[in-house]
């Protein structure tokens, strides 16, 4: 169960927080850590949503899991969240926490594809001109290869999608032998 609002307020208020306390990027860590264990145990997030294990139990859980390697705000944030009954939507709340920190501190996400992997020297000239493009902020790559691509790259930038792969041009020639006008006038 999805709740975008919630999890963007609770992540809003613990970002307040870390800020007046001054200990923002230690809560960034935090977030990071607790976002991959949630997205590589199923298990975990499935006892977080299990409406039949009480409040207690998850807590123990929780503990037993990321034992002291929380600092003490979020695992004070954590433990409200299972107070509140609002665990199920910690996933969420990391997801929103992480969003907002990178629009705090100006830091733009672009992900960059391939059909294969790519040497520095591209990936620097592909950052290079993304950082150009993005007036002033810091950029933030993330690589993905994905084979299906046959050759060049998709750039993924904020809303924005440049698609300079092999398979959108045979895509396109595709579409244009499709609707081909001189083959339908010869019938």
């Amino acid at each position: 169960m999805q709740n975008p609002r919630l999890a963007a307020r609770y992540a809003k208020s613990l970002l307040d927080l870390a800020v007046e306390q001054n200990q923002v990027d230690a809560t960034l860590a935090d977030m990071k850590l607790l976002d991959s264990v949630c997205s590589q145990s199923r298990e975990f997030t499935n006892v977080l949503r299990s409406p039949v294990i009480n409040a207690d139990k998850k807590q123990a859980i929780i503990n037993a899991v990321l034992g002291d390697k929380l600092a003490t705000l979020t695992h004070a944030f954590v433990t409200l969240l299972v107070n509140k009954g609002r665990e199920a939507n910690l996933p969420e709340i990391v997801h929103a926490f992480i969003a907002q920190y990178k629009e705090m501190k100006n830091i733009k996400t672009v992900k960059l594809t391939t059909a294969a992997p790519v040497n520095d020297a591209v990936k620097q000239k592909i950052l290079d001109r993304a950082t150009a493009t993005l007036n002033n902020s810091q950029v933030e790559l993330i690589e993905a290869v994905n084979p299906d691509l046959i050759g060049g790259f998709v750039l993924e930038m904020d809303d924005k999608l440049f698609d300079a792969s092999v398979r959108r041009d045979l895509n396109d020639v595709k579409a244009q032998f499709l609707k081909n006008i001189y083959v339908s006038q010869l019938r």
